[in-house]
């Protein structure tokens, strides 16, 4: 590169995003329109002890998370001096509980997906708490959610197996104020500047959190036998006051503002500029999140969504949102790859087009329960309609067509109790790279699908929080400024498409309440 080119280069200043998934970590680095400059992802493994049951390494994800900011950087040329701030979104609901004084994990993180504490759940539910935890949280009582998580860490870590912590009993050291607790926003901002904070985004998934009273709520906390001691700080989605800074004798070799954090729902959710009541989107990554924003009003479900925080901004009021949390959408399409059914995600867009139908077969990806409308932790993957004839094209396209259909439930529930109509959805995520994924979608919810230029708007949402905190940004105008539409998906009135919704609610109701003999799963 001439001397001149890299001088100019060298001048510019860019905003760093932290994107910690569920299948791995991605670093992305965007300019002041809102594009990509450079960008790294690396997998972590997914560790899956019994049936059911989903875990993390920890450390593997903070070793990944150094490796692509620097890997990032590296290929582009770029010096973490060009970072004018970071910000951080994240798989939300995953736990990790960590040693205040070493930083070493007691326990590999219990991710979102994970089952282990259903037994638990039921107790609650049938102690007739689930409206309670529902009016404080907004949430639906379920494992998904951290409260117990957190709680079955601190009764059953074992540090000693993992050799990560002092032998003493976990539960009395947390109740000493000697650990931490944080889902993986706070994990990396705690490795990234020392300090134990997380997001209101982020805080409103931990089934711990009052979302209207803006804190920690004791009655929860002794619910779950979690102590306040090993609890974040809870600050803005945007923070002017940033959460700290990395060490400039640290990786980075540079002390970078870190300003932003987001669930990565509530990220996309900012990312597709969704700042007014009304706006929604919907992601397709392992699983599929709706979200619509309902402004500084937390609606209140009818049809089993989650009532959730948006975001806030420094000195602005909380935006909340109704949320469909649906498990398995992507990661059905893995499923397929797994099952050697297709050799790439690519593949199955091929093999779809290739038939007129599903020839009556349903997928149903219940594979770690079903969650919104639907709510059954037992629920599991079923296959229905198979006939001698069902080849493996009836196989993946029911599997396209789940994604689908589910994101239809949802979105019925959504506008029955925001009683407003869908006039559009914009969508982002790996899935929406697949046309006929996004035509029929449109055509099986009967909206309107639009999907950006920059359909990685987890990520992109962590920058703006960060970088509207840092002053890279002035207003949120900038933003939908820099929203751009790659293409528009109507409602095709006349496609010849087998859209059978009936006859997928029946299959839905053949896969619940399956999973009877797992014992504590």
């Amino acid at each position: 590169m001439p001397s001149t080119q890299r001088e100019k280069t060298m001048t510019e200043t860019y905003v760093g995003a932290i994107d910690q998934g569920t299948t791995g970590t991605r670093f992305m680095v965007f300019d002041h329109s809102g594009g990509v400059v450079a960008s790294a992802y690396k997998k972590h493994e997914q560790i899956y002890p019994e049936p059911g049951w989903v875990e993390h390494d920890p450390v593997e994800i903070w070793e990944n998370t150094k490796d692509v900011i620097q890997l990032a950087l590296q290929e582009e040329g770029l010096d973490a001096t060009q970072l004018e701030g970071i910000g951080i979104t994240n798989q939300r609901e995953t736990t990790i509980v960590w040693d205040k004084e070493t930083g070493e994990p007691v326990h590999n993180a219990l991710v979102w997906q994970d089952r282990r504490t259903t037994d638990r759940v039921e107790e609650i539910q049938e102690e007739d708490k689930v409206e309670w935890i529902r009016e404080k949280t907004g949430l639906e009582c379920d494992a998904y959610f951290s409260a117990t998580k957190a709680e079955w860490i601190l009764d059953n870590a074992d540090p000693i197996k993992l050799q990560r912590s002092r032998p003493e009993d976990v539960r009395d050291r947390a109740e000493d104020g000697e650990l931490m607790m944080g889902t993986p926003d706070t994990w990396v901002i705690y490795n990234l500047t020392g300090n134990h904070i997380t997001d209101v985004s982020n805080a409103s998934r931990t089934m711990l959190y009052d979302i209207e009273g803006l804190h920690w709520d004791d009655e929860l906390l002794d619910e779950f036998n979690v102590p306040r001691e090993i609890l974040p700080e809870v600050r803005p989605s945007s923070d002017d006051e940033t959460y700290g800074s990395t060490d400039a004798d640290g990786f980075l070799g540079a002390e970078v503002p870190v300003a932003g954090a987001l669930g990565d729902q509530q990220a996309a959710l900012f990312g597709q500029t969704c700042f007014d009541a009304g706006d929604a989107k919907n992601t397709y990554g392992t699983g599929s999140f709706m979200l619509m924003n309902t402004g500084n009003e937390a609606v209140s479900s009818d049809h089993g969504l989650l009532t959730t925080i948006g975001f806030q901004k420094s000195g602005g009021d909380v935006q909340y949102a109704l949320e469909g949390s649906i498990f398995i959408t992507g990661a059905a399409i893995e499923w397929l790859e797994d099952m050697t059914l297709i050799e790439d995600a690519a593949e199955s867009e091929e093999l779809a087009r290739s038939i007129d139908s599903t020839d009556g077969v349903y997928v149903v990806p219940a594979f770690t329960g079903l969650g919104a409308p639907h709510w059954d932790q037992r629920a599991r993957g079923t296959i229905v309609g198979m006939t001698r004839g069902t080849r493996r094209e009836h196989i993946v396209r029911a599997t396209l067509e789940s994604i689908a259909y589910q994101t239809k439930d949802v979105a019925e529930a959504m506008v029955s109790d925001a009683d407003i109509d869908l006039s559009s959805l914009r969508v982002d995520g790996g899935a929406v790279k697949n046309n006929f994924l996004c035509q029929l979608q449109s055509n099986i919810i009967g909206t309107e699908i639009v999907r950006p230029v920059v359909d990685e708007t987890t990520a992109l949402g962590a920058a703006y929080a960060a970088g509207l905190a840092v002053g890279y940004w002035d207003t949120v105008d900038e933003l939908r400024d820099n929203w751009q539409v790659d293409r528009r998906f109507p409602v095709d009135e006349d496609a010849d498409i087998e859209v059978n919704y009936d006859r997928w609610k029946d299959a839905v109701e053949r896969s619940e309440d399956w999973a009877r003999d797992e014992g504590g799963d």
